[in-house]
């Protein structure tokens, strides 16, 4: 019963103890993890406001040291608009020759949007009311407005160069003249090189596989329209947009390389570009593999550190439960035979009542002449008598049956669910063993230790713990008065 009782103890205080330890380091796991997720974060940002900062540094530059450059393109548009007057057939017009003594692309888009001459003639034939309908849209407007107007940074789609586009309408708004100047070659652009910077963050960065320049139209700076390789497909095509719509930062997990990625979009205004190409978006291709690696790491720090607290709980647990279930257990239990204590009557009694759908017997067990024991044979052979005694109830008890030693040499034996026939055989049996037992291990000159038991049943002869204690008590001297070493039911 103490092994049992103890055992109980310690499952219960290790139970609660892994629950505690799990809880605990289950929290400092989590919050690692949130931690290395939110540097990754923080890292990515870091690279995303570098790009931003190189885009916008150019721009600065030329809105500070490039005004000089739209004026230019202005004044030739203007000579242009009058060489049409002059002669407004262009397939007369020499563009060649025109590209080379004004340095500029010269093109020319009829009222469909698409390019009919040009001095770079891979151009010519383009749509954009097909290819770029947020510029043809665009254009429809200046057309209409007969204004000049410039853009920032933008690309020429053929070749991915850096450009800067300016649109002027005839006064017939049958055409509009553009001119392309391409800015690479120019001092600004090598001197605030942007593209040079993203890629020097890319290389500086194991975590960046790919930054981009996106304008309105999805093209990247710097690259062909028609290179595939990037290409926005149309998972990035719709994140890209989504960017460009609400403003905000949209990712997409796919892949780059055949290998897991994340493609980041950031919407970009221009506080210098004044034009259509004032918005951008910025995508940024990275990979977590380093976070990957540190959330692996802590989690098998993790699980090192709940293994040793599973150890270190159930040592502490065992000894507690070893320090705590002792007194615990002898709080209940009678330390000589180990059987259930008169701390514990009630308690069985009334549970046994409370939960016995049919009848539950109470036998109230005295020794006889115990007292010569004690007087002739010395404690210790009292002693020696009460364990037997103790053991012989165990014997023949039941499973659900508790057997208990009220002091001295009284002993209480609960039977829930246990008829009136079933209490008369435990009865019985527990005389011969008790009279078989004392036979053999007591010698008194002729006397000898037998038993008298008295017998209640609930709910016929009491339905609380107090009335039946008592009338199994009358019932036990009863037993007594007729000559003892039997049993009696209360009457």
């Amino acid at each position: 019963m103490n092994f049992r009782f103890g055992i109980k103890l310690t499952m219960t205080m290790i139970v609660f103890a892994i629950a505690i330890s799990f809880t605990i380091a289950t929290n400092d796991y989590l919050r690692l993890r949130d931690q290395a997720i939110q540097n990754k974060l923080d890292q990515v940002q870091r690279d995303e406001q570098l790009a931003k900062y190189a885009l916008e540094t150019i721009e600065k530059a030329y809105s500070v040291f490039g005004d000089n450059i739209a004026l230019k393109m202005k004044d030739t548009s203007v000579q242009l608009l009058d060489m049409y007057e002059a002669n407004p057939s262009f397939d007369t017009w020499d563009f060649a020759s025109l590209k080379q003594f004004l340095s500029l692309d010269i093109y020319i888009i009829n009222d469909q949007n698409t390019i009919t001459h040009s001095s770079f003639k891979q151009d010519i034939g383009l749509n954009f009311s097909k290819c770029c309908k947020k510029l043809s849209k665009v254009l429809d407007e200046r057309r209409a407005s007969g204004e000049f107007f410039h853009d920032g940074i933008d690309i020429e789609q053929k070749t991915g160069h850096i450009k800067k586009y300016s649109y002027m309408p005839t006064r017939d708004k049958k055409y509009i003249i553009q001119l392309g100047l391409s800015l690479q070659e120019g001092d600004i652009f090598h001197k605030f090189n942007f593209l040079s910077t993203i890629e020097e963050l890319v290389q500086r960065s194991s975590s960046i596989n790919e930054i981009h320049v996106l304008n309105t139209g999805g093209y990247a700076l710097g690259d062909p329209a028609n290179d595939h390789a990037h290409k926005l497909t149309s998972e990035r095509r719709s994140a890209f947009e989504e960017t460009l719509k609400t403003g905000k930062t949209t990712e997409y997990i796919g892949e780059w390389n055949n290998e897991p990625a994340i493609y980041r979009y950031v919407y970009y205004l221009s506080e210098y570009d004044k034009g259509a190409t004032n918005r951008k978006v910025l995508e940024i291709v990275y990979n977590d593999k380093d976070l990957q690696a540190i959330l692996t790491d802590h989690k098998h720090k993790f699980i090192i550190q709940l293994m040793i607290i599973l150890i270190c709980t159930i040592i502490l647990s065992i000894l507690i439960s070893s320090w705590v279930s002792r007194p615990m257990y002898l709080a209940f239990h009678d330390s000589l035979t180990g059987l259930n204590n008169r701390a514990a009557l009630d308690e069985r009694l009334e549970s046994a009542i409370s939960k016995n759908k049919g009848s539950t017997a109470l036998l109230m067990i005295d020794l006889d002449n115990f007292k010569l024991v004690n007087d002739h044979l010395g404690h210790d052979t009292g002693d020696h008598l009460l364990k037997c005694v103790a053991q012989c109830l165990r014997k023949v008890s039941r499973n659900e049956d508790t057997p208990i030693r009220l002091g001295g040499d009284e002993f209480v034996l609960i039977m829930p669910s246990a008829s009136k026939e079933d209490a008369e055989h435990a009865a019985k049996k527990l005389i011969t063993s008790i009279l078989n037992t004392t036979a053999q291990e007591i010698d008194l000159d002729g006397e000898r230790v037998t038993v008298s038991i008295g017998i209640a049943l609930a709910p016929e002869h009491g339905e609380d713990t107090d009335m039946l204690c008592k009338r199994a008590d009358i019932a036990l001297y009863a037993s007594k008065e007729k000559g003892k070493n039997q049993y009696q039911f209360y009457a």
